[in-house]
């Protein structure tokens, strides 16, 4: 019986990976921290058990297939009715605002001494949705000896630097003088997790909580096209090492994640079916996460260095920076 054997090798993994999320959950419901850094820190602190044979299995199918499935799953939070009730002027910022933020990202790696796989990772995190991005895009990047700290540390990263958007940016907002619909805009353009953009929506008013929620969905909504892009582009120019296994044209994941997204758009899922998707995706990355920690240890995040985290900053500064400008022009016009 090979898949019994299968499901009991994958079992233990699964199941620590599953009890590290529950932990972070509960810590998130009742102190406020973001569960994916608590789900991240938890992992890394039990990175001991990846080294167990009985887990190491089960960890790396959550880390991956489990990732996946959560990923494709969000497309059931997105309509394209959500494009048509911003405007389409909106919607152009949104949209060029993630392709600026990429490609600021590529092209200032260098001067910080990284190359093409932490720039598209960091940039596309800090463009899209943050460690939701990051899993996504490292699922797709060929992989090395530094696969995991590399996207440990974006994921440490974007959450942290999201948790203190979410109280700077709508004082920001304010003290620039926008109105609930551009404190909105602004919001959902730029922070990087949702549950950070809808914290902070909310914290101004209902009207801005709902834009902002619905501009980040948008932001959302990019992961599919830029995923399938980058998969064109390193099956390409190989990006990975020589004789490794290339990338399909277009990833599985991606495929559910934008028939999904068409399905939900023609109002074929009940709103139970949705809401039902939306928590099994949210329990799956953060179960994903967890793994992930548990393959990592502190030392080799620590290592990424300081060079690192100063290129997640100036990739959020400039699309923070880009969305105000833009913003400050239509409000003109």
């Amino acid at each position: 019986m090979p898949q019994i054997d299968n499901m009991k090798d994958l079992f233990p993994g699964i199941l620590i990976s599953g009890l590290i999320a529950l932990a972070a959950q509960f810590i998130s419901e009742h102190y406020g921290a973001p569960a994916m850094l608590m789900a991240l820190l938890f992992g890394i602190a039990l990175n001991f058990l990846s080294e167990d044979g009985k887990c190491a299995t089960g960890i790396g199918f959550s880390a991956k297939t489990i990732l996946r499935f959560g990923v494709a799953l969000l497309g059931m939070r997105l309509s394209f009715e959500m494009a048509a009730e911003l405007g389409w002027p909106i919607v152009a910022l949104v949209v060029s605002g993630v392709i600026a933020t990429i490609l600021f990202g590529m092209a200032v790696a260098r001067l910080f001494g990284h190359g093409p796989r932490f720039a598209f990772l960091s940039a596309g995190s800090v463009a899209i949705c943050g460690a939701s991005a990051a899993m996504a895009i490292s699922a797709i990047l060929p992989k090395d000896d530094r696969t995991e700290e590399r996207l440990v540390f974006t994921v440490v990263g974007v959450t942290l630097l999201s948790t203190v958007a979410m109280i700077v940016y709508p004082i920001l907002a304010d003290m620039l003088g926008f109105d609930g619909r551009f404190a909105g805009v602004f919001i959902g353009a730029t922070i990087h997790d949702v549950a950070q953009v809808v914290g902070a929506g909310f914290s101004v008013s209902d009207e801005t909580g709902e834009i902002a929620t619905i501009v980040k969905l948008i932001r959302v909504a990019m992961l599919a096209p830029v995923i399938l892009v980058a998969t064109l582009v390193i099956r390409r120019y190989a990006i990975q090492e020589e004789n490794a296994e290339r990338p399909p044209i277009v990833p599985s994941f991606v495929v559910a994640f934008v028939v999904l997204l068409t399905l939900n758009s023609f109002g074929v899922f009940p709103d139970a079916v949705v809401g039902l998707a939306t928590e099994t995706s949210r329990w799956a990355l953060l179960t994903a996460i967890a793994a992930v920690g548990l393959k990592t240890s502190l030392r080799d995040v620590i290592d990424v260095g300081g060079a690192a985290i100063a290129l997640l900053v100036l990739e959020t500064a400039f699309i923070g920076v880009l969305t105000v400008s833009v913003l400050f022009w239509l409000q003109g016009g």
